[in-house]
């Protein structure tokens, strides 16, 4: 068989766009340690953002009952059911003070495609997107997958993780068309207060900037820090916010695949006008699951938040006694960002390991531990440890550490 000259159409493979994607780190390390489970090897996962909880039965049942409705065997509109959207809408309404209409809502396959659709109907080829970093996987990819350019502002430990709006501003350019912000926040857990979101707020309203704002995890902050949604805080950017969110940090429904964005009416015609093209509706029995989940009451929600707080307080604890180790204690979400700088430049395991991302796999090879390193955030030198997993394997999988480091 002879190969296609390099003139051929058959020689340009996969095209360039989505050549650059990079696989999703965290779903790749999560792979890893499923697939080494399988073969036998006990390996203690802290890669996926996932609960170990199941989803409340409530929902479950919920979802069942609509299996049996042949209503929900057909296509439904592409931007979500009008039971779906009238749920978000009152949902939003008492869980952030944020008031909008069902026309400004599009219900999404999980809050990774809205964050997408979010983008490719703001962006224009060449626009630029101010992403603190550390930041989620995802947020640079959909970001250029759009067309935009990610330009990163890097936060540290020493600042718990939250850029200033001096940064902001040293990275805003003629071409900035909309801030990223996220708090709680995925990788690190930062929380931003209430007096930090006005400012930032302020600076956005300043240069007429669009926000992506992302709460996925706005249910998971701790310590009682008075913090609260940005388009309610600073009113005045209401209409130049898209607010993207879903059901899968909160009720515990990351496979069941539905997210949703907020935003004004034409940004999401436009999004909506992608989606029917892309992939139409959500799958209806998801839909109807989450309306029961949005309009039960936040009793099992409160019942995972306490053990995600019992278990933050134990990995930051466990964490912190390994020399060379720094854990800043998180305010949000379920994740620990521990700097791990002061392990790197030494022999371990007779070899020197220089990366974060060298470390993870050696950890991954001598402890069965899986983590996710810094680099796949934007911020080599750390890791990403997931404390939504059971208490036993959690204190097993740092005790590991532990003994690997001591």
């Amino acid at each position: 068989m002879t190969s296609a000259p390099e003139s051929s159409p058959r020689s340009r493979r996969v095209s360039r766009r989505v050549g650059a994607i990079a696989e999703s780190a965290t779903l790749k390390v999560d792979a890893k340690a499923k697939a080494l489970k399988a073969e036998g090897r006990p390996v203690i996962g802290f890669g996926a953002g996932e609960p170990d909880f199941a989803t409340p039965g409530y929902i479950v049942d919920a979802a069942a009952e609509a299996c049996r409705d042949p209503k929900n065997h057909r296509y439904t509109p592409a931007g979500g059911l009008p039971e779906l959207k009238k749920a978000i809408v009152a949902k939003t309404a008492r869980d952030s003070g944020l008031t909008v209409e069902p026309a400004q809502v599009l219900v999404t396959n999980g809050g990774k495609q809205a964050i997408y659709e979010a983008f490719a109907a703001m962006l224009d080829p060449g626009d630029e997107v101010i992403v603190p970093a550390p930041y989620w996987t995802t947020y640079p990819e959909a970001i250029q997958l759009a067309g935009g350019v990610p330009v990163e502002v890097l936060a540290d430990e020493t600042q718990d993780y939250k850029v200033t709006v001096e940064q902001l501003e040293a990275a805003r350019t003629d071409r900035t068309k909309v801030l990223l912000f996220v708090s709680p926040s995925n990788p690190t857990g930062s929380v931003y207060t209430a007096d930090e979101i006005r400012a930032i707020g302020a600076w956005v309203e300043e240069h007429e900037l669009w926000v992506l704002t992302d709460e996925i995890y706005e249910h998971l902050v701790y310590d009682g820090i008075e913090t609260g949604s940005l388009p309610v805080l600073c009113p005045e950017l209401a209409d130049h916010t898209v607010v993207v969110n879903g059901v899968a940090k909160t009720y515990a429904m990351t496979g069941w695949r539905v997210g949703w964005l907020i935003g004004p009416t034409d940004i999401v015609k436009a999004a909506t006008n992608l989606q029917s093209h892309a992939t139409s509706n959500v799958a209806n029995v998801s839909q109807r699951a989450a309306i029961a989940a949005l309009e039960g009451d936040l009793s099992a929600v409160d019942e995972m938040k306490a053990a995600f707080d019992r278990r933050r307080r134990t990995i930051v604890a466990m964490l912190s006694e390994i020399d060379g180790v720094v854990c800043p204690t998180p305010g949000g979400a379920f994740y620990a960002y521990p700097s791990v700088k002061g392990l790197l430049g030494k022999e371990h395991g007779g070899r020197v390991i220089d990366t974060s991302a060298d470390l993870a796999e050696y950890i991954l090879d001598k402890a069965e531990v899986a983590v996710v390193p810094g680099e796949a955030f934007g911020s080599p030198g750390y890791l990403r440890l997931s404390y939504a997993l059971g208490d036993d394997d959690l204190v097993e999988g740092v005790t590991r550490l532990q003994k690997l480091f001591a």
